[in-house]
């Protein structure tokens, strides 16, 4: 019986940002240190276990790949090669997470910094607390104000320096690998070499798992907008497709907002930003708002003064699928505070796709529904309290939905409702509203940035996201 051949790929950033085009940095996480290269692929691949790796791919992360040897190299006689590989990738795992134990630490150091300050602030609260004379008034309402912004960090921090305890116990366990192999190269057969092949597995899939985690968070910043171009009308939207094959970057571009179905295909970013040179496609229909988006290969749109959403493959020009969104309003009885016929809002994240819309059975508030990107189906629905009209623009991330508190002038994210628990909260997340006349806002889950179409600006927005990892979750 010969051996299997396996290949992992383990992403090895903590807090990953990217860039999405040469030049312009679009996704900054919340800490970065760069990407560690784990080894170098060998000239003949066949012979035995081997690392190899690129710094990071076209999605911005990294990655590390391990191919097992072939069926013909089992024998007893390429074992101790075999035992040399899997040793130099333990090493290489242990360099890895020697820079995430460094990124931890560095930031475990500053989140202590934060709570010596926080604690100051407590005990100086406390101190003003007990004296009531009336020239310290004004200083006890500041500093209580102060004391009431921060207090609900102090949980947060502490379950991140859990996050620290876990990355040593990572490298512990890399460490005690790494003794075993130096041993068993010194006395051959001491050990089951298939013993310690499932417990190399083993801690590579809980980094997997562990890096899988980072994938998602919570809100906590966006940054000054990037602008990529000046073209079209006042409102409008673009995409990118987060589920294009690798190295496929192509632009997708919808001027107006309705009475319109021809969509431009830009080659890359770069055409897009430099030239006119397009394809253009004719829809069947004609769309309805700015709330189409590319996916997978299709465009997903709502089809003009109804409530109709039409699946649309891009490459054969195909009507895939068509399905009505039940009790959805439609032209313009529920759109966002701009108008534009915007009633149905279709967006993606890191779960797949969803619809936000409005129903007379919801008394005109938001309506949250997932859907099958394949039927169109609507697999779960969520109800929220928030009226439609009031909404700026949405966006989901992580399956979190954001809404901001209008369109034009000084603009902020200030209500979130998180789908996995069904609850929601008012926030305060402010962002520059460059150009006073936000028509299109939605998250890339591929690029981690938001794509806006602001007064016939095409405009981008690095977001920031804060992850926290538990250790009963791996």
């Amino acid at each position: 019986m010969g051996c299997p051949c396996l290949r992992v790929s383990v992403p090895l950033g903590v807090r990953a940002s990217g860039c999405l085009y040469p030049g312009v940095s679009l996704i900054r996480g919340v800490r970065n240190s760069g990407c560690p290269c784990l080894g170098v692929l060998p000239t003949n691949p066949e012979e035995s276990w081997q690392v190899y790796s690129s710094a990071q791919d076209s999605e911005g992360r990294c990655i590390c790949t391990v191919v097992a040897p072939q069926q013909t190299m089992c024998s007893r006689d390429a074992r101790t090669k075999q035992l040399r590989q899997l040793l130099e990738k333990v090493q290489n795992m242990s360099q890895s997470i020697e820079v995430l134990d460094r990124r931890t630490q560095r930031d475990l150091q500053y989140v202590e910094k934060m709570e010596n300050q926080m604690r100051g602030l407590e005990s100086k609260f406390k101190q003003v607390e007990e004296s009531h004379k009336q020239h310290l008034a004004r200083q006890f309402k500041a500093i209580k104000a102060k004391m009431e912004e921060l207090r609900p960090l102090i949980p947060v921090l502490e379950e991140y320096k859990a996050d620290a305890k876990l990355v040593l116990q990572f490298k512990e366990e890399v460490q005690n690998l790494t003794s075993v192999l130096n041993e068993l190269q010194e006395e051959i057969g001491a050990y089951d070499y298939e013993e310690l092949q499932n417990r190399v597995s083993n801690l590579e899939e809980r980094l997997r798992a562990c890096m899988q985690k980072l994938a998602c968070g919570k809100l906590t910043g966006i940054s000054d907008p990037i602008t990529i171009k000046t073209s079209g009308s006042r409102f409008g939207s673009w995409m990118t497709d987060p589920l294009a094959p690798e190295g496929e970057n192509k632009v997708w571009y919808m001027d107006s907002y309705h009475n319109n179905r021809f969509v431009r295909e830009y080659k890359s970013m770069a055409d897009f930003m430099n030239t006119d040179n397009f394809t253009s496609h004719r829809l069947p229909h004609p769309w309805s708002g700015t709330g189409q988006v590319v996916y997978n290969g299709s465009i997903y749109f709502n089809k003009y003064q109804s409530h109709i959403i039409i699946r649309f493959d891009l490459k054969t020009e195909t009507i895939l699928k068509t399905r009505s969104l039940d009790y959805a309003g439609y032209n313009n009885m529920y759109h966002y505070a701009w108008g534009g016929h915007s009633d149905i809002d279709l967006m993606v994240d890191e779960n797949g796709l969803w619809a936000v819309y409005a129903t007379n059975q919801n008394a005109g508030n938001i309506v949250i529904s997932k859907l099958d990107p394949n039927t169109l189906q609507s697999l779960q629905t969520w109800n929220t309290s928030y009226p439609k009209r009031s909404a700026g623009e949405a966006f989901i991330i992580c399956g979190t939905l954001y809404v901001t508190n209008g369109y034009s002038g000084g603009t902020k994210v200030h209500y979130a409702y998180q789908t996995n628990a069904s609850t929601y909260e008012y926030i305060d997340i402010p962002f520059q509203n460059k150009y006073s006349h936000i028509s299109m806002l939605d998250y890339n889950p591929k690029d981690r940035a938001l794509y806006a179409w602001n007064n016939g600006h095409q405009i981008l927005y690095n977001v920031t996201l804060f992850h926290v990892i538990r250790s009963d979750e791996l």
